[in-house]
């Protein structure tokens, strides 16, 4: 059985950054093939991983040179100790966006901000407008690309007969309906790299479509225990990694 690791690196990367401590180092210099190998279960230890793709995007060397040293650096790493086989580039787009004020839940839902004393909005005539809402502009960046890049590749293989089997790393609601025809197909683990519930829309049932499916979340310590060496080549781990 060949299978096939599909990984959203930008849903990967912040996932394990809330699960190990975003000031912690250990966790960055991340082994992917030697992490996918430990999230295989029983029944696909027969198997063996022939492709692992990995989608990101790179950070923006004008906006944050150190950021994006560090990172050209790893995927680098990546690709000269055979931990990946394709890179594949998403983009960043940075906009301004208006919102109302919110504060979350104990579910991370908005709570709209209203205006009440000690901050109270007032009307022309210098009474007091309770409850108005406050608007704030805001600087916003969002990676695109890496998700629809997940889905394309993955299908791909699948239909090309690449793979017999896939891994798909990442816990965006947005691979829902690739996944299931996923699943229709070929067997298919889904791991959620982030602490939160894995999404709604990528759960499923073992028996779905062809059967033998699996679904696994992250933890800190399957990060901590799959690192790349260092130094990989000319390729040495940054500092605080």
């Amino acid at each position: 059985m060949n299978i096939g690791v599909y990984i959203d690196g930008f849903n990967l990367y912040y996932g394990a950054r809330e699960l190990c401590g975003r000031g912690t180092p250990g966790w960055r210099w991340l082994d992917l093939k030697g992490l996918s190998t430990e999230l295989l279960p029983p029944s696909w230890l027969s198997g063996e991983i022939s492709r692992i793709v990995f989608c990101t995007a790179r950070v923006d060397p004008g906006s944050d040179p150190s950021s994006a040293a560090d990172q050209d650096v790893y995927l680098k790493a990546l690709k000269a100790s055979g931990s990946v086989d394709i890179i594949e580039y998403g983009y960043y787009v940075s906009r301004v966006k208006r919102a109302p004020l919110a504060t979350p839940d104990r579910k991370g839902r908005p709570v709209l901000t209203p205006s009440r004393w000690p901050v109270m909005v007032r009307d022309s005539n210098a009474s007091d407008v309770p409850d108005a809402k406050f608007m704030v502009s805001y600087a916003y960046r969002e990676e695109k690309g890496s998700d629809v890049n997940v889905a394309a590749h993955m299908l791909l293989d699948i239909l090309d007969g690449t793979v017999d089997a896939a891994i798909v790393i990442s816990n965006d609601s947005d691979l829902r309906f690739p996944l299931q025809q996923a699943r229709r197909r070929v067997p298919v683990g889904t791991v959620n790299p982030t602490r939160s519930y894995i999404a709604g829309a990528l759960r499923g049932t073992p028996n779905d479509g062809v059967g033998g499916h699996w679904w696994r979340q992250l933890t800190a310590s399957d990060c901590a225990a799959h690192q790349l060496p260092n130094p990989i080549g000319t390729y040495t781990r940054p500092d605080g990694w």
